[in-house]
This record gives structure tokens, sequence and C-alpha cells, in this order.
């Protein structure tokens, strides 16, 4: 191939360049060529995949997001079983002690009439759920028995042994008569205590002909004690007295033999054998 070229004194020459120099030439161009477009294609596929790699990891980011949600919302529902299934046995719990603890005043009553306690079964506190309600309702009856416990004659104003009981016997003043006697008798010593047996309020402490120094007790269901022959009486009318109270001493005023307690139950105004209240075995 001849190429012009102009030297310094303006005249051309002719340069001749073989040809094969421009076949290398058009084969580097078409390798730069081939290299750039398969560069272009690698680039092309690897930004695909990026944008499939990314919308892949939005997917899985949404199905994390999606189960974390559940997994919460379970975890949620758990918490809140559990919570309910904690405050029902609370609940239970607090039923329990409620009742172990009017056991107790129970059998407190019991032993400050002399009687003897009662021995109740331990209550388990894995009682299920369902039974909180029979839980509530024997809390009922219960607080109904301390009650009835609490103001019903029962037991024994003064531990010892009797000297006369209820119904008909000879009269101690009047030789082969015979005289109704409306209480028991129990056997003292001057001064020895004398305890209420129930609860309730005191209608009357004074002198009452034969009975004495005498104290009357009003309770529930028109109940009455009366306490006769006291040498000495320990409350006013008026004052409400608990179970178990000392409330007056032994004495042998009135129609008295000897220190002693006599000791009745009125029911309606009427004497009832007090016999029939010493005891649960009624």
């Amino acid at each position: 191939m001849n190429l012009f070229t102009r030297n310094n004194d303006a005249r051309q020459r002719v340069v001749q360049v073989k040809a094969k120099h421009f076949n290398n030439l058009r084969l580097g161009i078409a390798a730069v060529l081939v290299i750039v477009m398969i560069l272009m294609s690698v680039i092309i596929r690897l930004n695909s995949e990026a944008v499939k790699t990314s919308q892949e990891n939005s997917r899985l980011q949404s199905q994390l997001a999606l189960l974390q949600s559940q997994v919460n919302k379970e975890s949620e529902q758990s918490d809140l079983l559990t919570a309910q299934k904690m405050g029902e046995k609370e609940k239970a719990v607090g039923y329990i002690e409620s009742i172990e603890s009017k056991l107790k005043r129970i059998n407190t009553y019991l032993s400050k009439r002399g009687l003897r306690s009662i021995t109740f079964q331990k209550i388990s506190l894995t009682t299920p759920k369902s039974e909180s309600t029979l839980y509530g309702e024997f809390d009922k009856y219960l607080d109904r028995l301390v009650n009835n416990i609490a103001y019903m004659p029962m037991g024994y104003p003064r531990l010892s042994s009797f000297t006369s009981f209820f119904g008909y016997r000879g009269n101690p003043f009047d030789f082969g008569g015979k005289e109704f006697h409306p209480g028991i008798d129990f056997k003292g010593h001057r001064g020895d205590p004398v305890k209420c047996t129930a609860s309730g309020r005191v209608v009357f402490a004074g002198r009452a002909g034969g009975y004495g120094n005498c104290i009357r007790i009003k309770h529930a269901n028109n109940l009455e004690t009366v306490y006769g022959h006291l040498s000495k009486i320990g409350v006013k009318v008026g004052q409400r007295v608990t179970v178990g109270d000392v409330i007056g001493k032994v004495g042998s005023t009135g129609r008295s033999t000897g220190p002693h307690l006599h000791y009745e139950i009125r029911k309606n105004g009427r004497p009832v054998n007090p016999k029939h209240y010493l005891s649960l075995n009624m």
C-alpha cells in the first residue's frame, strides 16, 4: 500500500505500508469489539441476576416478616392464655386460703367451747380452673357455717363435771318433792371463770331471784343462754360478747346449795336441754 507524505522541500514522498499491518489492525479492532460485547453481556447478565437476587431477598424478607408476625401473635396468645391460667390459679388459691382460714376459725370457736377440733383434709392447689366456681360456692357455704357456729350456743361454759341435769329432779330444798330443772349445773369453786358459749349481745346482767347474779345473752335464731348463781358479773347490758369471752365467775348466789354454775339454753323464750348443744353430734 502506498502512502503520500510531504518533506521539507514540499515534495511528495511515497511511503509503502504492507497490507498485513492493516489486517492485524482490523483483527485487533475486531478482538476489542468482541471483548467489549462479551463484557457488556456479562454486565447485563450480572445486573439481571442482581435484580432477581434483590427481588428474592425482598420476597424472603416479606415472608420472614409474616412469620415473625405470626410468631408474635402466637406468643401473645400464649402469654394471654398463661396469664389467664395464672389468674384463675391465683383466684383458686385465694379461695383456698380463705376456706382454710375459715376452717381454722371454726376450730378456734370449737376449742373455746372445750370441744375437739375438726380435722379437715388439705385442699390441693393444683385443682383445675373449672372448679374455681365450686371453690366460690364452698367459700360462701363456709361463711354461713362460721357464722352459725359463732352464734350457736355450743360446748361448755366451763370445763367440769355435772352436778344436775335438765328435767325433773328431787327438790334440794324440799325433801321428797320434785321440781323441773331448766338447765345443767356445772361443778365449780367460787371465783372460777365462766365463758359464754356463743357470740351475742347481753340483754340482762344483774340479780334475778333464785338465779342470784345472772347473765342472759341473746344469740341468733331466737336463742338465749343463761348463766346463774354467779359471784361476779363481768359484762353490762347491751355489750357485745364473742364466744369464749369470760363473762363472770362461779358463785353460790340466789337459790343455791353451794358454788356451781347454772347454765340454760332458751329457744323462743322456752328452756331446751343444753345437753344437745354440748357437742356437734346433735
